[in-house]
């Protein structure tokens, strides 16, 4: 089981690991070692409650397939074991943004105070771009 948070976890089944070869530096360990992980995790099949998954995909962005399944590539380190625990980690940081429930914006009007002194700032820049206008010559 991965802790999300304290009262949420996923089960491991629900996350599928595949290991691929990783472009880049790394000499002939490149050529030979699948290092390079591609963490798979079904949204619309897991476990998680009906509102952090909508939440979830709507944060997973270009993450997210056709499918509703979720990719997360790691292939920053030299080793199968850190991608796969950087993959992990990044899925649990996903998640437990997306059972952040966002808070609801309450409309507010601006205060009497607020009001007269943009009015005022108006005023005065009005007077500043006056000042600057040139005025007819009377030697007509």
């Amino acid at each position: 089981m991965l802790e999300i948070t304290p009262t949420l976890s996923l089960d491991e089944r629900e996350i599928e690991e595949r290991f691929v070869r990783a472009s880049g530096p790394g000499g002939q360990n490149v050529n030979k070692v699948s290092t390079a992980v591609q963490l798979r995790f079904d949204v619309h099949a897991s476990s998680l409650p009906a509102e952090v998954k909508m939440r979830l995909i709507a944060l997973a962005g270009k993450r997210l397939t056709v499918e509703g399944v979720l990719v997360i590539d790691s292939r920053e380190h030299r080793t199968q074991a850190m991608n796969r625990e950087s993959a992990r980690a990044r899925l649990i940081a996903l998640v437990e943004q997306a059972t952040h429930r966002p808070k609801s914006r309450r409309a507010t009007r601006p205060g009497k105070g607020q009001r007269e002194q943009r009015l005022g700032e108006k005023r005065e820049r009005s007077e500043v771009k006056a000042a600057r206008q040139r005025r007819p010559s009377r030697d007509d």
